[in-house]
């Protein structure tokens, strides 16, 4: 499994990045991490624009009457989402053509080639 940072500035610290390398190793990636990532890159985090708005939509699609009905609609939506295959084709399919695109506008921006 690999974990990807969210780029945020609190989770930057010495604590939260050794943290990461004792649970991860060489398996994550973001700032000061072993893999590097673009900051504040969503053009190429397709799991924050494509993933996390698919699940948000499940888990809000009425109110959330308590923490804990919130907490077990986040689990069913997560495990929708892994019993539905063709989900993680399209994030891949996505992540794919944002890298070609990064690669053709040479690291500027590159919402015009979306």
């Amino acid at each position: 499994m690999w974990f990807q940072h969210d780029e945020a500035s609190a989770h930057y610290s010495i604590d939260v990045r050794l943290r990461l390398n004792a649970r991860y190793g060489q398996q994550w990636i973001g700032l000061g991490g072993p893999v590097l990532w673009h900051a504040r890159s969503p053009d190429l985090t397709c799991l924050d624009g494509f993933l996390w708005g698919y699940v948000k939509s499940l888990v809000y699609e009425t109110p959330a009457n308590s923490v804990e009905d919130l907490f077990a609609r986040i689990a069913a939506a997560a495990g929708e989402g892994r019993d539905t295959s063709d989900i993680f084709a399209n994030v891949r399919s996505s992540m794919r053509r944002r890298c070609e695109a990064c690669i053709t506008a040479r690291g500027r921006d590159l919402e015009h080639l979306l």
